[in-house]
């Protein structure tokens, strides 16, 4: 007999969101007692929750003794799922309570530096100028637009290629070397020789100082040694705190070299590989949303491009 495995979800069984939050609370707590007093409930009660729950499953979830519970390998298992199905559900629930009927939500990925150093600062103002879109920002590293994610726009790094995705150039990449003005106390500062420093490095861009280098026809050693950094972020934090000098864009080093905690250790800008673009799939391109975002974008980055050219630092 051929059993049919595409029967509709009501024939499914499934445990109740109740027996879920007694089993994560329980599992947590390591104590049905502890998970009792934090669900209002009594200990009896959190208890036959979990059991119908380890019957419908026909696993046993926890070990049992006199004194204590402790987790099963199945139980670890299922309290690691359960723990994210939960999450989601309060995300879920809280996104709907918070927001009106008459308000949309816009989705917005970025670069985690490129997200704190430009785009938050990009967007400010812009709920105040748009009451009716509320913001929900998150920092990745990619990928932005895997079919089960919905996002509405993307700040990337790239070539300005990206399958069924509409891209808008930001600008060019250009990168300094930036240091704390102390670091280069009793330093001579020479491009002959790199002993005298120490080159903050980016881990996904391990030739970055090699090129930035040989963009000036200078052929050096010792490009690729250095402490290593996940991010730009963390690369100019180091750099803020002497560390040594770190390559960076350009753009996400403006106030530190308007406010003097940075300098330039050479004056020289090395052109990236790629640009920044703001990006978006072809079918969401006349949403109202993402045209005021847009629009939103473009009106400060003219501004931002005067501000830069007043103060000597656009390329």
């Amino acid at each position: 007999m051929k059993t049919n495995t595409n029967k509709p979800l009501a024939f499914r069984r499934y445990p109740s969101t109740t027996a879920l939050q007694c089993f994560e609370t329980a599992a947590r707590h390591l104590s049905f007692t502890n998970a009792a007093q934090e669900m209002h409930m009594t200990q009896s009660a959190i208890s036959k929750q979990v059991a119908q729950l380890e019957e419908m499953l026909n696993l046993s979830l926890f070990y049992r003794t006199p004194h204590r519970i402790s987790l099963t390998p199945a139980g670890k298992s299922y309290y690691l799922e359960v723990l994210e199905i939960l999450k989601h559900i309060e995300v879920a629930t809280t996104n709907l309570m918070s927001h009106s009927s008459n308000t949309e939500l816009l989705k917005i990925v970025s670069h985690p530096t490129f997200c704190a150093r430009w785009l938050i600062p990009a967007l400010s103002g812009f709920c105040q100028e748009h009451p009716l879109i509320n913001l929900d920002i998150k920092e990745l590293a990619g990928p932005f637009f895997s079919e089960d994610q919905n996002i509405d726009i993307a700040f990337l790094y790239g070539d300005g290629m990206w399958s069924n995705m509409e891209a808008i150039k930001l600008f060019d990449e250009y990168c300094v070397a930036v240091c704390q003005p102390q670091y280069l106390r009793d330093k001579t500062l020479s491009t002959d020789c790199l002993d005298d420093y120490v080159l903050l490095q980016i881990s996904s861009r391990l030739s970055a100082w090699y090129e930035y280098f040989k963009q000036q026809d200078i052929s050096v050693d010792g490009t690729f040694v250095g402490p290593r950094f996940e991010t730009f972020h963390a690369c100019i934090s180091a750099a803020l705190l002497g560390y040594g000098i770190a390559l960076v864009p350009l753009r996400l080093v403006e106030p530190e070299l308007q406010s003097g905690a940075l300098v330039m250790a050479w004056d020289y800008a090395a052109k990236g590989r790629g640009s920044y673009y703001v990006t978006y799939p072809v079918s969401s391109g006349q949403s109202h949303k993402v045209k005021a975002v847009l629009e939103w974008i473009m009106a400060y980055l003219t501004i931002s491009d005067e501000r830069e050219k007043a103060l000597g630092l656009a390329l």
